[in-house]
């Protein structure tokens, strides 16, 4: 796993989009962070911390947001992250519905 800095992990992560639009998946997690690396007694953090690390089962990245960068940030990664989700694929609708009809028959 590598800790990058704000910047260096969104340009990862587009990297990790483009290798993966074809086929793949990028899997992506946020949880609150205290700072601690080994386990040790909960202390009160000094600062709120948030780390996200986001994985494609070939490379690992994560960062380490602070309260004061949280804005900037969200924005950058809301932009690359609308970008990125032109290759889903979308649900066709008629064929759950005619599955739907051959299974009540």
């Amino acid at each position: 796993m590598v800790l990058l800095d704000n910047d260096g992990f969104l340009h990862g992560l587009t990297k990790m989009f483009q290798n993966n639009r074809s086929s793949g998946s990028v899997s992506i997690t946020l949880k609150k962070y205290d700072g601690r690396t080994t386990r040790q007694k909960p202390q009160q953090p000094i600062e709120n911390l948030c780390l996200i690390r986001a994985s494609d089962n070939k490379v690992k990245l994560s960062t380490v947001i602070s309260s004061k960068e949280v804005t900037k940030f969200q924005m950058s990664y809301a932009t690359l992250l609308r970008g990125n989700m032109d290759s889903l694929k979308k649900h066709d609708k008629n064929k759950e519905r005619k599955e739907r009809k051959r299974k009540d028959l």
